[in-house]
């Protein structure tokens, strides 16, 4: 799977020094603002009058499974069983069906590229009338969809696959905690009951293919008395689960462009032979195993990011996973087609109105299962989206990064000169400075100190905490 961004979250209630550095934050990275005019007059518009298909499969009892509160709803699922295997109904938000290439909202979502989510809100790639409203899958509407289709066999392997355009109808629109709960008590039946079978048969296949899940945590900002602290959350297995739907139609699109010979993919070159071998080395440094013969998928399934070793592991391991981008192809497939850490050819398809790319592969797919011919305007188009979506995904990653030491230094803005326990996760090549893991509260940041050894549970004091420069560092008490 691709590397997890570093996010963080904070409580609803914020407070007036975060919110300001919130709003720096959007002004020194040059977020876009308000949606100019142009693109709300034909958003207002399109919502009232989009292309609708002609095929009809409201009868599909689709559910979705989100974040709680999500309103941008991209996915809805129905999972089946039927001889020999499993069926897998996903419906994606038609954004298409909305957004004509070259409109003004096409053109102002070709300058955002992704949704940039902020603790505090986000800056949407689509205005709320789309994203939120009009094509967004929420429960008991109709709404127009790319529906895919992709038959499994009894071991959770592709067997075949098929998408069209279908008004569509979701159900319930449920949250992890929801399904988890309902797996782990046994009352789960139909669609939840197979997404956690098909779930974890994709998981095992992944891992036989080589395939990364890394099990990075994420940061979570909650209430501490009159003030906040940082606490790390482990991912659920329903969220792990509801990502290998999203990860084998993916694979799907990938295998019906590269058949084809034209299409958009996300791709990840090998990590070369001595990337590999240093992480060999790390791992021999901090005791975590690493059988010979065995896939780095295989080492980090299974670790645990709270043990200050493993952590340490996982934290400079993630040099084998860097580089991703996307590639067009129109004719001759990519000699680099593969994702390194899906271990396969792999396309983003599964999120349009969140992500621009995702709009054009899969009308490209709908093309392609249709037998016609790709329009004329998605293949003038397909040239300029990575390095679209490469400029647009660096200031998305520079936010989720700022973000995080915006809200690291504003929680431990009153505890400077405290010591606290940590674990050395990362060296400098001088040993005169590294990063940190702190246990209590959940922060990564610079220690300065001589010495330094990677996985070392060391004592730090704090030096500074500036919520106005977002730094934080520490040293050796």
């Amino acid at each position: 799977m691709p590397v997890p961004h570093k996010s963080i979250r904070v409580p609803g209630e914020s407070h007036p020094r975060l919110d300001d550095g919130f709003e720096r934050i959007r002004r020194e990275l040059k977020l876009p603002e308000e949606f100019p005019q142009a693109v709300t007059d034909e958003a207002e518009w399109v919502a009232e009058v989009p292309a609708l298909p002609a095929l009809d499969r409201t009868d599909l009892p689709l559910i979705t499974v989100d974040p709680p509160g999500s309103m941008d709803l991209d996915q809805a699922m129905h999972l089946e069983e039927r001889p020999g295997g499993y069926r897998v109904w996903y419906a994606i938000a038609d954004v298409a069906a909305f957004v004509r290439p070259g409109g003004a909202i096409d053109a102002e979502a070709r300058s955002r590229g992704e949704t940039v989510y902020m603790p505090d809100g986000r800056v949407p790639l689509h205005p709320a009338i789309l994203s939120e409203g009009a094509a967004s899958l929420l429960p008991g509407v109709t709404r127009p969809a790319a529906l895919w289709c992709v038959d499994l066999d009894a071991g959770g392997q592709i067997v075949g696959a098929d998408v069209t355009r279908a008004l569509v109808r979701s159900r319930e629109r449920l949250d992890y905690d929801y399904v988890q709960a309902a797996v782990d008590t046994g009352t789960a039946d139909g669609t939840l009951r197979l997404l956690a079978e098909i779930g974890r048969l994709r998981l095992a296949l992944e891992r036989a293919r080589g395939g990364v899940t890394l099990p990075t945590p994420e940061q979570e900002v909650v209430p501490d008395g009159d003030g906040y602290r940082v606490e790390l959350r482990a991912a659920l297995e329903a969220e792990a689960w509801n990502a290998q739907i999203s990860l084998l139609t993916g694979m799907a699109a990938a295998s019906m462009m590269l058949d084809a010979e034209i299409g958009l993919l996300r791709v990840l070159p090998p990590a070369p032979a001595e990337k590999v071998a240093q992480v060999r080395r790390v791992a021999a440094a901090l005791g975590v195993p690493w059988p010979e013969g065995a896939a780095y998928g295989d080492v980090v399934h299974g670790l645990d990011p709270k043990i200050p070793e493993q952590a340490a592991f996982l934290e400079e391991s993630t040099v084998l996973l860097r580089g991703a981008g996307y590639v067009a192809f129109n004719g001759e497939p990519p000699v680099q087609a593969d994702h390194a850490a899906v271990a396969a050819p792999y396309a983003h398809v599964t999120a349009p109105l969140r992500r621009l790319i995702d709009r054009y592969a899969t009308e490209i797919c709908l093309s392609i299962a249709a037998g016609e011919p790709v329009p004329e305007e998605i293949q003038k188009a397909m040239g300029d989206l990575p390095g679209i979506m490469h400029t647009t995904g660096r200031r998305a990653n520079a936010v989720e990064r700022a973000c995080v030491d915006l809200v690291e230094a504003f929680v431990l803005r009153e505890r400077v000169g405290q010591a606290f326990d940590a674990v050395v996760i990362d060296v400098d090549g001088s040993h005169s400075w590294g990063q940190v893991q702190v246990t209590d509260p959940a922060v990564v940041a610079r220690c300065d100190g001589e010495g330094l050894v990677l996985g070392d549970a060391v004592q730090v004091r704090l030096t500074r905490a500036d919520p106005a420069t977002r730094e934080v560092r520490f040293s050796l008490a």
